[in-house]
């Protein structure tokens, strides 16, 4: 445990079991320099309490540098929920972790994330304010696409010299909430669509109402494309994957994608554009943050509209300094994390 703490430089990290209703959950505060730390709850089934713990301290490291690159007044937090193989009432277990969320006094702010909905931060909120992505607050997905949708068109301007996506062959990888809105952006824009997801239902409806070209999930991957948008859970770019990209840029809006930092320099070697991850996807955050302290919504969308802004600069200064992207992100980050 505590050699996870020291890798991410974690601040806190609190941990639960309510046998009552089988709730075992996990919160990890990376920072609250900038702001209590604010994140979402993923609801998974874990093979170990190790695996969802590390799960969570590298998503609260991302969401710190999220929140410091895209100015926003917050640190960065994460919680795991391990899914059980069987629960009695879904309700009053979110209300068990509402309950849990209160007693750390405002530090962590909870968010939807893969697995959880709107509902279920509606049983978080009957015991804590300290919750965003209530059915009264709004869905951030659709932020986070349009947040992805700006830096996809940043990265095309980078790589390839035109920010128009008509005609390019964009694989988008993952049909969620996020990618399917992000696919339907990239659909009107006039991009040619491939798509996967693991979820057939996702897929045939990609194909009846964009036009999309299915592909086999574990095979897009490595199908030869302009812009490969990886919009489902991390850790798919690792070496093996790498080595087998068909494209001149990687945006997308998954968290967490690189499977180690090394990847990074990887994709740099064969010429292949990496937007960071907690920069391109930052939309949601954007949105949930700036929503609970009330800010109305055609000032988030200005704000969404940064996300390309954000990248060009990262670019620039990576070509500059002739390094990765991704360090150029991560330093940026850090300084403000962490000022000498």
């Amino acid at each position: 445990m505590f050699d996870i703490m020291a890798a991410t430089r974690l601040e806190a990290l609190h941990v639960t079991e309510d046998s009552a209703t089988g709730l075992q959950a996990i919160i990890a505060i990376h920072s609250t320099r900038l702001g209590p730390a604010l994140g979402g709850c993923r609801y998974l089934a874990y093979a170990d309490t190790r695996s969802a713990l590390r799960d969570a301290a590298h998503l609260a490291q991302s969401m710190s540098y999220k929140a410091a690159l895209a100015g926003l007044p917050c640190g960065g937090g994460k919680a795991v929920i391990l899914r059980p193989a069987h629960v009695a009432n879904r309700g009053a277990l979110f209300e068990a972790f509402g309950r849990f969320i209160e007693t750390l006094n405002g530090r962590y702010i909870t968010a939807v994330d893969s697995g959880t909905r709107a509902e279920d931060m509606d049983c978080i909120a009957q015991h804590t304010q300290h919750v965003t992505s209530t059915r009264s607050a709004g869905n951030p997905s659709p932020h986070t696409a349009m947040g992805v949708f700006a830096g996809i068109r940043a990265s095309a301007m980078a790589r390839l010299g035109s920010a128009d996506l008509q005609g390019l062959r964009i694989a988008v990888q993952g049909l969620g909430q996020v990618g399917f809105a992000l696919a339907e952006q990239l659909a009107a824009a006039g991009a040619e669509l491939l798509v996967s997801d693991l979820d057939p239902g996702r897929v045939l409806l990609a194909v009846e109402q964009l036009n999309a070209q299915a592909v086999r999930h574990d095979a897009l991957a490595a199908t030869p494309c302009d812009i490969f948008a990886p919009c489902g859970l991390g850790g798919v770019l690792d070496q093996a994957s790498v080595a087998h990209l068909h494209c001149a840029v990687v945006a997308g809006a998954a968290n967490n994608q690189l499977a180690s930092p090394e990847v990074a320099e990887l994709l740099e070697a064969r010429g292949i554009l990496y937007a960071p991850d907690y920069v391109i996807n930052s939309g949601g955050l954007i949105y949930v943050a700036l929503q609970h302290q009330g800010v109305e919504l055609p000032a988030i969308t200005c704000h969404l509209a940064r996300i390309g802004l954000r990248l060009t600069d990262i670019y620039a200064q990576a070509q500059a300094q002739n390094r990765s992207p991704a360090r150029v992100a991560a330093q940026q980050a850090e300084a403000l994390l962490y000022p000498r």
